[in-house]
């Protein structure tokens, strides 16, 4: 499984890491926020780039937490999330004048993301 745990504890960590009860909650809002943003475009349109886009995220990801905790690199789970966090961005934008909904709900997700990127960004730079 990949999950914090003795290595990521002895990690060097910028002071506004969250603490590890955070990410639980957090993470269960936003999955139920991007699979109403799925389900919505993909009854509008299966084909369409935001689908690609969306499908895109998602497998970016779920590649990120075996890369980051699983491979214990992270740089890969920097990289990785900062093609997740432009993948983000690109389903807002495309969904922005078809479907406002889809692309309001994907807006906390970019946040967190965002967030997540400076957080990955500065335990890289750290260690």
């Amino acid at each position: 499984m990949n999950m914090p745990g003795e290595w990521y504890d002895s990690l060097a960590k910028p002071w506004f890491t969250p603490p590890n009860w955070v990410f639980g909650p957090a993470w269960t809002i936003l999955y139920v926020l991007i699979g109403i943003a799925g389900a919505r475009t993909f009854e509008q349109s299966r084909a369409s780039p935001a689908m690609i886009a969306w499908i895109a995220q998602l497998v970016l990801n779920f590649a990120w937490s075996p890369a980051f905790f699983g491979l214990q690199l992270p740089a890969l789970g920097l990289a990785i999330i900062i093609v997740l966090l432009l993948s983000i961005l690109a389903f807002i934008g495309l969904s922005w004048r078809r479907d406002l909904v889809s692309s309001a709900l994907f807006i906390p997700y970019g946040l967190w993301v965002g967030y997540a990127t400076a957080l990955n960004a500065a335990i890289v730079s750290m260690n």
